[in-house]
């Protein structure tokens, strides 16, 4: 591992890429994983950001400038989207000049040239999926992967990446008038069970001090689109049972933090990438749990030592909103 953090990036992504083959061809019962090498000190940083991908409108680029000032104040070593990358209904090829307008062209700064970890949304499912995962991307702009489900092995920290769009009942019974992508994921109720009992065996094998999980939808939230029952009902006992300290989404188009009065796990929406909503809370929520709401753009960031794990939320101005940390060996939050 420490030859890795002395490689440059470029090689980082040729070993990720081997990475990803391997795995693919070796099992089809485990999920692919990637490995993310850590700071010399063994300390981690990085931004999350969510639905965004709008050609730089609805404050896109604004968010997009605040991020890059950001990530260089904390010197971040890698990027993760929580979906709905591109809008209003994902990219049609990987040539489809979406990709350069939305990221390429958009998240320019020097602090933000760092792996783009990526899940897909319900709005990419409206696309071309395979587009989305297809390694031209990657040939374009080295810094794009996204893959379905996957893990990110970062030694202190193992961070799943779970494809949630294909758990949601209402895009397969009442899609309107969408159109979904589901090749690959059809037969439904074989493509979820086998998802599920790869991320349960996943995160039991674990070693990582810390256990984050990335979808794009809500499991606890205030906002628009609430609670997703069927991860719920599904996903979410999986993650109590290997105690997860961390569920960051996107789809509800806001800054939030959850905590569970019934397990250990932080619910973090970072879905303000680009288009919000004043005044869009919907939900009522117990002031146990809910420990902060912001009805606008922005994004968060986390900071993992092998002690210590510290997210914080910034308005589309840069500004702090909301700090959170935890230890292994107990909580405290601040204002």
């Amino acid at each position: 591992m420490d030859s890795l953090r002395a490689m440059p990036i470029e090689l980082i992504f040729s070993v990720l890429g081997l990475i990803i083959i391997f795995s693919a061809c070796n099992s089809t019962a485990e999920l692919p994983r990637l490995v993310q090498p850590p700071k010399p000190d063994g300390t981690l940083s990085f931004l999350v950001v969510g639905d965004w991908g709008r050609r730089g409108s609805y404050n896109q680029s604004q968010v997009a400038l605040q991020m890059g000032k950001i990530g260089k104040d904390i010197n971040i070593d890698f990027l993760i989207s929580t979906g709905d990358n591109f809008y209003d209904d994902g990219i049609i090829s990987p040539y489809d000049s979406q990709f350069q307008d939305s990221f390429t062209n958009i998240y320019t700064a020097s602090s933000l040239q760092k792996p783009w970890y990526s899940v897909l949304g319900n709005h990419d499912y409206r696309g071309s999926v395979s587009a989305q995962l297809s390694p031209i991307l990657r040939d374009l702009d080295c810094r794009w992967i996204c893959l379905r489900s996957y893990v990110v092995n970062a030694e202190l920290v193992d961070i799943f990446f779970v494809d949630t769009t294909p758990f949601v009942d209402k895009y397969f019974d009442e899609p309107k008038d969408h159109v979904y992508d589901w090749r690959g994921v059809l037969p439904r109720n074989k493509y979820l069970t086998n998802l599920l009992t790869d991320v349960d065996v996943a995160l039991q094998e674990s070693m990582a001090k810390w256990k984050i999980v990335v979808g794009h939808h809500t499991i606890k939230s205030a906002g628009h689109h609430g609670v997703t029952i069927e991860l719920e009902k599904q996903l979410l006992p999986i993650l109590e049972a290997n105690e997860v300290d961390l569920y960051i989404n996107g789809h509800d188009h806001c800054l939030e933090h959850i905590s569970s009065i019934n397990s250990g796990i932080q619910f973090m929406t970072s879905g303000g990438g680009s288009k919000a909503w004043k005044g869009d809370v919907n939900h009522e929520w117990d002031s146990q749990e809910m420990r902060f709401y912001y009805d606008g753009q922005g994004f968060m960031s986390v900071y993992i030592s092998e002690a210590k794990l510290r997210v914080v939320f910034y308005d589309g101005f840069g500004r702090v909103l909301h700090r959170w940390s935890t230890y292994k060996k107990g909580v405290y939050s601040d204002i």
